[in-house]
């Protein structure tokens, strides 16, 4: 499972509340080959579907693939609205090496294939 911090959950409540266009949806967060080393991050709002696993609270909830779910257990996702870099970022525990985008990583859990 993967953690949201406060931060993260009220950005989340307030995203979700602004418009009928996000009603039901939530957060996807999911993992897919490519950047420079290896896997990159990715996130959109999206339905629930079947097989998902839903972390979050009040209302705030982020839907893992269980693929991506084996590359991001135990990982943290925050919110930071500093002037520089903004956004939702993910504290990955199992990225044994990542690039300067922030976005590509490498994984110490094993892949499919």
């Amino acid at each position: 499972m993967i953690r949201l911090t406060d931060n993260a959950v009220k950005q989340l409540q307030s995203l979700l509340c602004d418009g009928a266009e996000h009603a039901g949806k939530g957060l996807r967060i999911f993992v897919e080959t490519g950047g420079c080393a290896g896997l990159q991050y990715g996130m959109r709002f999206d339905d629930p579907m079947p097989e998902d696993v839903i972390a979050g609270s009040d209302g705030a909830r982020v839907f893992l693939d269980p693929t991506s779910l084996t590359h991001l257990r135990g990982s943290t996702l925050d919110f930071d609205d500093g002037l520089t870099g903004g956004g939702f970022k993910l504290q990955n525990p199992n990225a044994v090496r990542s690039c300067g985008c922030g976005t590509s990583f490498e994984s110490a859990a094993p892949t499919a294939g």
